[in-house]
């Protein structure tokens, strides 16, 4: 499946940093250079968020779904893009997503 999201993208050191602690809901891309492993926590965030984990082609290859605040996530994939976004949504290992 396609699906296209409106977000905010995130390339710099500090924004990748910050994510969603203390923010209200919304969409964040992180856009790395290369595919890297990205250990997440949920620390200062208050409400829960799915992330997907995509390759450099923007086909996804793990979602952590319901994601919840105060807790650790360690995905089994490396990435070149990882977007959180907030709970519930319908994406599925395989789907390509586009963004702006």
């Amino acid at each position: 499946m396609h699906h296209s999201i409106k977000g905010v993208v995130c390339t710099s050191g500090w924004s990748k940093f910050r994510g969603l602690m203390f923010s209200k809901r919304k969409t964040l891309i992180f856009e790395f250079k290369e595919d890297t492993n990205v250990p997440l926590h949920m620390l200062f965030v208050f409400f829960p968020i799915d992330v997907l984990f995509l390759n450099e082609k923007k086909t996804v290859l793990e979602v952590k779904k319901n994601f919840m605040p105060f807790t650790f996530y360690s995905p089994k994939h490396k990435a070149r893009y990882v977007i959180e976004i907030p709970s519930p949504t319908d994406f599925a290992v395989g789907d390509v997503v586009t963004f702006k």
